[in-house]
């Protein structure tokens, strides 16, 4: 279940994100401070906790959280600050359903365009970047401290990519 992040949510995420990007791990105060930050919008997606013992399943705060995102929107572009998918979880379309969460919102709050970075050795990432219609517009050298791995700037046109999503299938013999 994808809901919006709660700031009692922070005491997991910070394990999971030493665990994915260890030295550039954001640490407790700068999730917080982002959290708290003007025009951000982030997301957890947590698991189905059987027989957990919650009645509202939007608090859920001793569910697992699997993944998180989040994205600044300062009133035509989003930036896409980080998405996350703890390493069990990996692989599931965790990821995926984390962005196309994001795509939507910030779409709804009127973004036209999402950027974002990502390190230049991360193919996965790359990959399912690209497969959302993502496309690289730059790179920026040594931006991933403190290991000065270099970053690729990537941007979306939000538009294009809903037209994209709500085309229905073409089935054969409808061509």
């Amino acid at each position: 279940m994808i809901r919006a992040i709660q700031e009692s949510d922070i005491r997991q995420i910070v394990p999971i994100e030493a665990r994915l990007f260890g030295k550039g791990a954001w640490s407790y105060a700068m999730i917080r401070q982002e959290l708290n930050a003007p025009a951000r919008t982030y997301i957890v997606d947590i698991a189905d906790v059987e027989g957990a013992k919650y009645s509202n399943p939007q608090i859920a705060a001793d569910a697992k959280i699997r993944g998180y995102g989040g994205f600044w929107y300062d009133g035509d572009d989003a930036e896409l600050m980080t998405i996350g998918v703890d390493e069990p979880y990996q692989r599931q379309g965790i990821g995926t359903a984390i962005l196309e969460t994001l795509l939507r919102q910030a779409a709804t709050q009127g973004a036209r365009r999402m950027l974002l970075e990502v390190r230049v050795d991360n193919d996965i990432a790359i990959a399912i970047y690209q497969a959302f219609g993502f496309e690289r517009i730059g790179l920026r050298k040594h931006y991933y401290q403190p290991e000065g791995i270099d970053a690729y700037t990537m941007a979306l046109d939000i538009n294009e990519w809903q037209a994209t999503v709500a085309r229905p299938a073409v089935t054969k013999g409808d061509e």
